[in-house]
């Protein structure tokens, strides 16, 4: 997908997240999101969305801290995340996707940002669903894009995520297999961290299962032991994987 889908799809993800918490009480807990609220969750992504748009206006050459910027009250309203959203929609496709910006990850460019916050806004509305003791779904074809994504930056998540730094080894090598979207993800943990390649081969360890299961238990939403997901081979290297890969 490239930018433009990306907020396309981010405006839909943000107006789904806000009908979701519209309909809960503030207090009821997130299972997903340990010692967590509806009312936090909101609170978390109605920031982040305002983080964001900032740093995509003015075309943050470093990264700002959201103390640093009149982002105003945090709120724990629908209402509030939606205009939030809106705003971080509207500045991103009013910007260059190609224009050169901070960013947490590798791609240091506008379009780092659609992507990520497509992602994030989707992972937390699906959150939000598990609170409410509803199934999370997404569209394959974006879950697979939201895999893609999380691999693509975790290594550079390692300064506010130090157990990434555990992910190391001696050549083992791990898939993750998308079969629905017939996309598949090889790490190889070297000793200096790891490396990801598209497509499949041989492998010690690997982990199949629609990219809405996939994606779900690599962001520790479901446990790798659901019906849905196949473990094959050894299975202390996924359990390695996924209790360090979390974004803290």
């Amino acid at each position: 997908m490239d930018h433009g889908q990306h907020c396309d799809h981010l405006e839909h993800e943000i107006e789904r997240f806000a009908t979701a918490v519209d309909g809960a009480r503030p207090g009821t807990p997130v299972p997903s999101c340990p010692g967590w609220s509806v009312a936090h969750l909101t609170e978390h992504l109605g920031t982040v969305h305002r983080w964001a748009e900032h740093l995509v206006r003015v075309r943050a050459p470093r990264r700002i801290a959201a103390e640093e910027m009149d982002l105003g009250q945090p709120e724990t309203s629908a209402a509030w995340l939606r205009s939030g959203g809106q705003s971080l929609v509207t500045t991103l496709r009013a910007t260059d996707p190609d224009a050169e910006m901070w960013a947490w990850g590798a791609d240091q460019h506008v379009r780092f940002w659609s992507r990520r916050q497509l992602h994030e806004t989707m992972v937390h509305r699906m959150d939000a669903q598990l609170a409410r003791g509803q199934a999370p779904d997404a569209q394959p074809s974006v879950a697979a894009d939201a895999i893609d994504e999380f691999l693509a930056n975790l290594g550079a998540a390692a300064y506010f995520s130090p157990a990434v730094r555990n992910l190391r080894g001696h050549n083992q090598r791990l898939m993750f297999n998308a079969i629905d979207e017939h996309q598949a993800w090889v790490i190889t943990l070297q000793p200096d961290g790891f490396e990801v390649c598209r497509g499949s081969g041989s492998q010690e360890a690997s982990l199949s299962g629609t990219a809405l299961d996939l994606l779900l238990v690599l962001y520790r939403r479901l446990p790798p032991t659901v019906p849905a997901v196949t473990i094959s081979g050894d299975e202390s290297l996924v359990e390695r994987w996924l209790a360090n890969s979390a974004l803290e």
